[in-house]
């Protein structure tokens, strides 16, 4: 089942299934930004990503001497959540965990993601309430995908993507799926090329410390684009597949990462892995704003 939040500028759509943000239409310019899950190249429009960021090493992972079944990117965006709460222009879904997540993630849980519209822009949060008596392990991120290119007469390798402020970040590359996180590179550049080649090794991920980023989305003529604000967003990786030619550009705000390419496969130590203590509560967010 499918919902909506609408204002004068924007019609906004999402899915109980993951709780997945599934159209983002600017009724200004008439233009749909998020891309449609064409299967042909990708099937998910914005997935929710929880308990995991990236994938683990074997799909597996060890707790308290207990070995774990995980795929990539967790369980959250193929489970449906609730609606817990409703206005013109706030959506709160809702999903805990239950005998099914406990089988496979043991630990109690609360996840919430709030959408709400500010005129051009949607707001997001992920809120994780620990609810139970002991500590509680996790990451999550989102995964929104935009249509590249926005019109017609424009090409892939038309867009650019701007990194504000223009300083120096530690990029963390990719060894096939996991990452190498003891090793980060310099990234000086302030911008990063939208084409095939730049997506070889996978995504681009820079290490933002939770500093407030804007990664603008947008041809050299800046007629339109999304301007994307990580929030206090720990990482962010900027995705599109490689070498088919998909017509989508990801721009993903992670609190966690893939497992280390020198990982021990213990969750206790895993890189980005956040520890919330009993009754205590996580909020990571990011804004999306169309122009």
């Amino acid at each position: 089942m499918t919902v909506s939040l609408e204002n004068e500028f924007l019609r906004v759509f999402f899915s109980e299934h993951g709780g997945e943000l599934v159209s983002l239409f600017n009724k200004k310019n008439k233009l749909e930004y998020l891309w449609q899950a064409d299967s042909k190249y990708w099937g998910r429009h914005a997935p929710v990503l929880f308990p995991i960021v990236g994938r683990l090493k074997d799909d597996e992972y060890l707790y308290e001497q207990h070995k774990y079944l995980m795929k990539q990117h967790g369980f959250a965006r193929d489970m449906d959540f609730e609606i817990e709460a409703r206005t013109d222009k706030q959506l709160i879904f809702r999903l805990k965990s239950n005998k099914i997540t406990l089988e496979k993630y043991p630990f109690e849980f609360v996840l919430r993601i709030k959408y709400e519209l500010d005129l051009d822009t949607l707001n997001v949060e992920y809120l994780v309430d620990n609810p139970s008596t002991s500590q509680l392990l996790f990451s999550v991120g989102g995964h929104p995908a935009f249509n590249v290119p926005l019109s017609t007469t424009e090409e892939f390798s038309d867009y650019q993507v701007v990194v504000s402020p223009d300083k120096t970040y530690q990029q963390i590359h990719l060894q096939g799926n996991y990452s190498d996180s003891r090793h980060p590179q310099p990234f000086t550049a302030n911008s990063i090329d939208v084409n095939r080649e730049t997506f070889k090794d996978d995504a681009v991920i820079l290490k933002l410390n939770e500093e407030g980023t804007v990664l603008t989305l947008t041809t050299q003529q800046e007629k339109n684009g999304i301007r994307f604000s990580t929030g206090n967003a720990q990482y962010v990786g900027v995705w599109s597949k490689y070498p088919d030619d998909a017509p989508f550009v990801c721009i993903e705000p992670w609190w966690g990462l893939a497992d280390d390419i020198n990982t021990s496969g213990k969750l206790t130590e895993k890189v980005g892995v956040h520890v919330l203590e009993a009754n205590k509560s996580f909020s990571g967010f990011y804004k999306i704003q169309v122009f």
